[in-house]
């Protein structure tokens, strides 16, 4: 139910449309108009500062801010050449080797959750069996499960073998160096919100397209590729987007069950290695960081036109 149907019904028809031409009005007013473009400029300015130390020699960064390039204004490439392509900053290869590993850990980071969470929310929403609301509600239950608890029992999962007694349940696996443990760890703490959002969106499908395909003898898989994916677009766009965020720009896990090596070790975790123990060569770092950003933003911009909708999934109901 949206917020402007609570709005109708608590305040009867009338009174409720005319309270929600009233807020409508509101955010379309001057001041609201001019409020978004503050708080737009407020957050541009860290990332055009973050632009205009990239660009900086490293002599001028250390000894001033990033305003002064106005002032005494001095341009250079150098820090992008450095931070893609020299061998520097405690490691053995540039940037390039762990752009190539975020793209090789997030792609499946992403695809394999979001392949997963739509077939079982639209098993729990159109499949009944006995107990389905129980597992969705233990489903949404587990994102109460934080993340760094279950590092150490999952590292120890990974790289040893799981015993009950002397019994041995699961041998080892020795996952270690690839992005296997990687994927398998962002799959499981992506699957409990990925659900319930698809979930809320696929419970919303129209009941008579899908009883009109089951009489005409598609089965559930048929159902569930033909008109609950394309219809499903929007909200799958936007869990897309969340997850691939979340995976680029994650350094604990990663670190965790990756390493930091130029083999498997992703974006952030070299950014990390190029602050240095005191936070020093911020000219590298502001170059590597804004690299960074621009597959994110690609990702974003191409999807952006599902985002707004995918965001209201579920959130009106018919």
């Amino acid at each position: 139910m949206s917020v402007e149907t609570v709005a109708v019904e608590a305040a009867g028809p009338k009174t409720g449309r005319a309270a929600v031409k009233a807020v409508r009005k509101s955010f379309s007013s001057p001041v609201a108009s001019l409020l978004v473009i503050v708080l737009t400029v407020i957050w541009t300015v860290p990332i055009f500062g973050l632009l205009v130390t990239s660009v900086r020699p490293a002599g001028d960064v250390a000894d001033s801010g990033w305003w002064n390039f106005f002032a005494h204004p001095s341009f250079t490439l150098s820090n992008y050449n450095t931070v893609l392509f020299q061998s520097s900053f405690g490691s053995s290869a540039g940037l390039m080797p762990y752009l190539v590993n975020s793209l090789a850990i997030t792609i499946p980071a992403t695809i394999f959750p979001l392949v997963i969470a739509s077939m079982a929310a639209y098993c729990l929403a159109w499949v009944r069996f006995k107990g389905s609301d129980v597992v969705f509600f233990v489903i949404f239950a587990l994102q109460v499960v934080p993340l760094q608890l279950a590092l150490l029992p999952l590292l120890q999962l990974y790289n040893g073998q799981v015993h009950i007694g002397s019994a041995t349940i699961l041998p080892a696996l020795n996952l270690k160096g690839t992005y296997v443990p990687v994927w398998l760890s962002h799959t499981m703490f992506a699957l409990p919100l990925a659900i319930f959002l698809l979930h809320n969106f696929i419970a919303q499908l129209p009941k008579d397209v899908m009883e009109a395909a089951q009489v005409d003898g598609a089965n559930h898989f048929r159902v569930f590729r033909t008109i609950v994916l394309p219809l499903a677009a929007p909200a799958l766009a936007s869990v897309a987007i969340f997850q691939f965020l979340w995976v680029w720009n994650d350094l604990l896990v990663t670190l965790t069950f990756a390493g930091g090596s130029a083999d498997v070790g992703s974006t952030t975790v070299r950014l990390a290695q190029l602050s240095g123990s005191f936070g020093h060569n911020w000219e590298a770092v502001t170059a590597g960081a804004f690299i960074s950003m621009i597959i994110p933003l690609i990702v974003f911009f191409s999807l952006q036109r599902y985002f707004v909708r995918g965001l209201l999934a579920g959130s009106v109901k018919g």
